[in-house]
């Protein structure tokens, strides 16, 4: 445990796109912060707005009340530099910035990331270019996962599968996709209605519980990150999914990236493609033989549990920043 801090966590929150929000706030709260927390999702009455003004009136009034000693933001870009500024006197916090983009967003990242104190990227590809660019230190910090929320359940019916993939539709994890259809294939998430594959969609938003239920009814899980240039060597950030498909214990196939070493063990934890031959032969071996599949997915929770979940990076994070005087 850490000794209390007091935290305010800025964030946006719902069951699909940012459910991972409130999994970070029950972890800063197990591990012993008291939490408040700013909803840039919650949309104010008329009548509140009316009251409390635009967007930096209300976290004024809401810094104002807490007095924080840290403030988190989860890399949003409605936090921006100018609010920022406005905002840093009106507490003697430290402003922490967690941010989710690979290389894709590394420009975003770069410009969000200016005003705050502390930064966190999530790749070593994504720190090393902010570092060189902002002239100034930045650590990693990788997603993770809730093992209470991503568990091994048991499904059926819909849920049920050979091969699963959630998440957004995209021409590379469609061509890849595609060489695995004859094996029992069921695809998830936004997009895929609009395919080649539209007839083995089950679902186009799938909420938490869903995405749980649809991946832990897998025999096996693929997990295909987005990329900015297909097989561009520098790119090294590993995805959400990786973490949450180790929690739920899947047998879990994914596409090689350069951190991902860090984090799981290749043909231990979790089995590694390169190429749509690989990813097809891998997922055939996996489906032939189940009991291979069990053991992959208890050893890829097991590491998890032991390293990787939101307790594990957000004690780090607590740990890291220095006490206000």
């Amino acid at each position: 445990m850490t000794a209390s801090r007091s935290v305010l966590f800025i964030a946006e929150f719902d069951d699909v796109y940012h459910a991972h929000a409130m999994q970070r706030r029950r972890a800063l709260e197990r591990l012993g912060a008291a939490v408040s927390v700013f909803d840039l999702k919650a949309r104010p009455s008329f009548l509140e707005r009316f009251r409390a003004g635009d967007l930096g009136r209300r976290l004024e009034r809401c810094i104002d009340e807490v007095q924080p000693e840290l403030i988190l933001v989860n890399g949003s870009d409605a936090i921006d530099e100018a609010l920022v500024d406005r905002l840093r006197g009106r507490a003697r916090a430290r402003w922490i910035n967690w941010l989710p983009q690979d290389l894709r967003g590394i420009s975003e990242a770069i410009v969000l990331a200016r005003p705050f104190d502390h930064i966190y990227a999530i790749g070593t590809d994504v720190a090393a270019e902010m570092a060189d660019r902002l002239g100034r230190t930045v650590d990693v910090l990788a997603f993770a996962a809730d093992p209470s929320v991503y568990r091994p359940i048991k499904t059926r019916d819909q849920y049920r599968a050979n091969v699963v993939f959630a998440g957004h539709a995209t021409p590379r994890r469609e061509r890849l996709l595609a060489e695995l259809a004859e094996f029992g294939l069921a695809v998830w998430g936004p997009g895929w209605r609009k395919t080649s594959l539209r007839d083995y969609c089950r679902g186009e938003a799938p909420s938490t519980d869903e995405y749980l239920k649809a991946y832990a009814g897998a025999t096996v899980a693929v997990n295909i990150h987005h990329v900015l240039v297909e097989n561009d060597p520098r790119e090294a950030s590993c995805n959400q999914r990786l973490f949450e498909l180790a929690a739920i214990g899947a047998a879990q196939v994914v596409d090689d990236r350069g951190d991902l070493a860090r984090y799981f063990e290749r043909d231990r934890e979790v089995m590694v493609f390169r190429d749509a031959a690989e990813l097809r032969s891998l997922v055939r071996e996996l489906i032939e033989n189940p009991a291979e599949a069990e053991r992959l997915g208890q050893a890829a929770r097991a590491r998890l549990l032991q390293d990787h979940t939101y307790m594990h990076r957000l004690r780090h994070l607590l740990l890291d920043q220095p006490r206000a005087r």
